[in-house]
């Protein structure tokens, strides 16, 4: 394996690092300067360089820009005691793996090293996004389900309802809708009721004509207009004030509508296919929907399960959006480790796909290295108040190795299993007060396995047996 190279002028620096690297039995080598390094190069290369900015010579920044010209995927951490807004800047834009402001803790600095080890040379596969509309990913049943329905209203004009939480991909859906039916070389129109001001929202469905209002100084059409012969998608439909369901409803029942200030009837050739996240039917209890409406758009539903329901297809959905999210910025994706994929397959996603897609933007921006790791996530995702227990058992298992690593532990695997089953066991024999064949049962184990294991691990077996 190749070495660590440290290059620092100041010698205290290297001291440190040489005492580090060498208890962490990492090979390496260390330099006074920029030049040094590059008269090694010559006849090799690092797995990892740690550099100064500031030195005699030729800085830091310019030994990065040599780096990265000739071994672009050479992990380079660039540390300084100059730490400012623009040097940081300066260095991510240069390509560095990290940026480590002195003084820095040693330990954090070996851990920093040892990530930027496994990224390395790391070849990376890139995964291939098609061109043309995005299509919508899912393995799990549910969404089978969601895609058997786009394919039996393929040829269909029926009005589409769909449900789902916010963040499902309902407007995907809507899209699919419409690319895969007869009106597919007609507009798909889309607009979101919700976020269109009450005053505006007519003239924006209806269009107005000229001197309609103050301020109407030409005819405007409308986005069923815009819509003729292809598909209207209405989003957040449950926000539409009552006087616009009553002149929707009438456009849906009549095929006819009148532009704002107008007089002569248009006819609606327009598939309509509305989506909300709110639950309608109580909507219509309350007074607050019409019902008559809710009937007239409720001719087939299509209710999208939330990413909690379909679990499974978050490996996929994170690689897809990681890919998509580099080939927007130009950059090679990120991939996740098998820890942050756990992690993720176990979170509740608030957000559902939207959120995903958002994290997926976000990691590739912000986290330092190739491989994705827990730590690299948003903080409101590693917080536990919105994980699922899953997530927070793994997280905490995941701590206390982390911790046994960083105070040089060795022969974990016996030790914290050993521990493992000792609280697993205690907490269980405490839960029933000391009755072991009830806190077998609760443990999945027989009454041998925890009479043995309690006299193996050492545990108080002087609790009160009332089951024997």
């Amino acid at each position: 394996m190749k070495p660590v190279w440290v290059v620092d002028d100041d010698r205290s620096i290297r001291w440190v690092f040489e005492k580090a690297l060498a208890r962490e039995g990492i090979a390496h080598q260390t330099f006074e300067g920029a030049g040094d390094v590059m008269r090694a190069l010559a006849l090799g290369s690092p797995q990892v360089l740690v550099s100064d900015i500031r030195m005699p010579g030729a800085t830091g920044f310019e030994l990065l820009t040599t780096i990265k010209e000739r071994f672009p995927r050479l992990p380079v951490i660039i540390m300084t005691a100059y730490s400012d807004l623009d040097s940081a800047v300066q260095v991510f834009q240069g390509g560095a793996f990290e940026y480590l402001p002195k003084p820095f803790d040693v330990d954090r600095a070996i851990a920093l090293i040892r990530r930027a080890m496994a990224e390395g040379f790391e070849e990376t596969e890139i995964p291939a996004i098609p061109d043309g509309p995005e299509e919508i990913l899912g393995q799990a049943p549910a969404m089978q389900d969601v895609f058997r329905a786009i394919g039996r209203l393929a040829q269909s004009n029926a009005t589409v309802l769909i449900t789902g939480e916010s963040g499902t991909g309902k407007e995907l859906v809507a899209r699919a809708l419409h690319r895969h039916s007869p009106r597919a070389n007609h507009s798909f129109v889309a607009i979101n009721t919700a976020a269109m001001q009450k005053d505006l929202l007519e003239s924006e469905l209806f269009g107005h004509e000229r001197g309609a209002y103050t301020g109407a100084q030409a005819l405007r059409r409308g986005r069923f207009e815009q819509a003729e012969g292809g598909t209207l998608f209405l989003d957040e439909i449950g926000d539409m004030s009552p006087d616009l369901q009553t002149r929707l409803l009438r456009v849906l029942a009549d095929g006819q509508y009148y532009r704002v200030g107008g007089h002569a009837p248009l006819r609606a050739d327009v598939r309509v296919i509305a989506a909300t996240h709110q639950d309608l039917e109580q909507r219509v209890r309350r007074g607050e929907f019409r019902e008559d409406l809710y009937h007239r758009l409720n001719v087939i539903r299509l209710r999208l399960p939330s990413l909690r329901e379909r679990r499974e297809d978050v490996p996929a959905l994170a690689r897809h959006f990681l890919a998509k999210s580099a080939r927007e910025l130009g950059v090679e994706p990120k991939r996740l480790s098998p820890e942050a994929m756990r992690f993720l397959a176990a979170y509740r996603f608030p957000g559902n796909v939207r959120e995903l897609e958002n994290m997926c933007r976000s990691v590739t921006v912000m986290a330092p290295a190739q491989s994705v790791e827990i730590n690299d996530l948003p903080v409101e995702i590693q917080s536990t108040s919105t994980m699922s227990p899953e997530a927070v058992w793994t997280t905490v298992l995941e701590s206390a190795v982390n911790l046994a690593l960083s105070l040089g532990e060795r022969d974990l695997m016996d030790r914290m299993m050993r521990e493992f089953e000792g609280v697993l066991i205690r907490r269980a024999l405490q839960h029933t007060a000391g009755r072991r064949i009830e806190a077998a049962q609760l443990l999945g184990i027989g009454r041998n396995t925890i009479t043995r294991k309690i006299n193996e691990l050492g545990l108080d077996a002087k609790a009160e047996d009332v089951a024997q």
